[in-house]
Formats: C-alpha cells, structure tokens, sequence
C-alpha cells in the first residue's frame, strides 16, 4: 500500500480596479501570495484587489489581501507607490498573521 501526499492548489483570484491590462502585475500578485502557502498549509483561498486611487500622488498603489482560514478571515491592507511594493506589505502582514494562527492552533491541541 502506497500513501500519495495530493495538495490541492489554493484559489486564488486577483482583481484590478481602475486598471486594465496588466498581466505582469496579476502574476506578480498571484506568486507573492501563492508563497503564503509555506508559512501555512491551510489557506482555503485568497483574494487579492489592486486599485490606483487619483487622490493620493505618492502612494496610490492600494492593494488589500483577503486570505480565508478554516474559522477566520485574515485581512491586509496597504498603499504604496508601486503595485508590487503594496503587495509585499501585505505578503509580509499576512505572514506575521498566519504564524500567530498557527501558534494559535497548537496551543489548543
């Protein structure tokens, strides 16, 4: 009898507001978060929403992160200049989220 480890891939869906066209950013999104997945198996899914605010010059870049957990919904948000720079905020506050979760979990077993 043989065990065979099958992981199913986390959904993840990318959204851009105001914005059209960019690929690389999408993808950009899509590898930064997929990365999560090391931190915690769990994850069920992930949204990710990148928007460009007119009113703000320095940092219009807003992306917020919506990661769903078994029982809990971890939420990041963050404005930078840059797409990819607001992402790994959010990346990096995500992971510090997840690992207080995860510690979180083994206390109560």
């Amino acid at each position: 009898m043989t065990k065979t480890d099958v992981k199913e891939a986390v959904n993840i869906q990318v959204t851009l507001r105001h914005s059209s066209n960019h690929h690389d950013i999408e993808q950009y999104a899509r590898d930064a978060v997929e990365s999560l997945d090391k931190v915690f198996g769990g994850i069920v899914s992930i949204h990710v929403i990148l928007d460009h605010q007119k009113n703000d010059y320095e940092n219009n870049k807003l992306a917020e992160v919506t990661l769903h957990v078994p029982q809990q919904v971890l939420v990041a948000k963050e404005a930078a200049a840059t797409y990819e720079q607001a992402i790994d905020s959010c990346k990096d506050s995500l992971g510090r989220q997840l690992k207080k979760y995860k510690d979180k979990l083994q206390s109560h077993k």
